[in-house]
């Protein structure tokens, strides 16, 4: 069995509904928030060939990764659909 031990933790406050979201995106029921939260931030990629991303930019990236696994998604023929295109 593998443990890990914590070489630093802190105590951060997240208003309900953000806990609510981080508890959601548990693969399963012990998965700390830590490890919650590096996975998330693996996500988003730190630039592309043109240069790094802006905060903001990776921020809204990491929301719609989010609203993505929520099934928030609108498909091209709805888009398409709605501009009459």
């Amino acid at each position: 069995m593998l443990w890990c031990v914590m070489a630093y933790a802190t105590t951060i406050q997240l208003n309900k509904e953000t806990k609510a979201r981080l508890e959601s995106l548990k693969n399963y029921r012990r998965e700390t928030f830590d490890e919650v939260v590096s996975k998330l931030l693996a996500l988003v990629p730190e630039g592309d060939e043109e240069g790094k991303y802006t905060e903001e930019f990776r921020a809204g990236l990491l929301e719609s990764l989010y609203e993505s696994k929520l099934g928030k998604t609108v498909s091209l023929a709805q888009v398409k659909k709605e501009l009459k295109m």
